[in-house]
């Protein structure tokens, strides 16, 4: 278990991770970081917890919205995969129509050479 030294708002805190962690941790608070930033400049120093919470509101609201655009692209797929399959359902019965006439079209060719051939 490792320990990482982190700064939000000025403030060191003391966080435990998993080893080989500690990079992606500390990229996490930078964020945070940042966040907190933002508000000070918008709504001033309204105090630790309070900041913290307002940021870590804004952060989830930004993860609600980047979940609920990737479950639109996921039905966005799923569409485009029924589709696709649609598609190819309806090649393969094409493909089969076009073996089907050109064997009867063989086949009548062949009949005709018969007919001709004999004539």
């Amino acid at each position: 278990m490792a320990v990482v030294n982190v700064m939000v708002n000025g403030r060191a805190y003391t966080i435990a991770c998993d080893d080989g962690e500690e990079d992606h941790l500390r990229e996490l608070a930078a964020h945070v970081d940042g966040r907190v930033k933002e508000l000070l400049s918008s709504v001033g120093q309204v105090g630790d917890s309070r900041l913290l919470l307002m940021a870590a509101l804004l952060i989830t609201d930004d993860m609600f919205d980047a979940q609920r655009k990737l479950d639109a692209h996921r039905e966005h797929v799923g569409v485009l995969n029924g589709a696709h399959d649609e598609l190819a359902e309806r090649l393969e019965q094409s493909e089969a129509s076009a073996a089907e006439a050109l064997e009867k079209a063989a086949l009548r060719m062949e009949e005709m050479a018969r007919q001709f051939g004999h004539a």
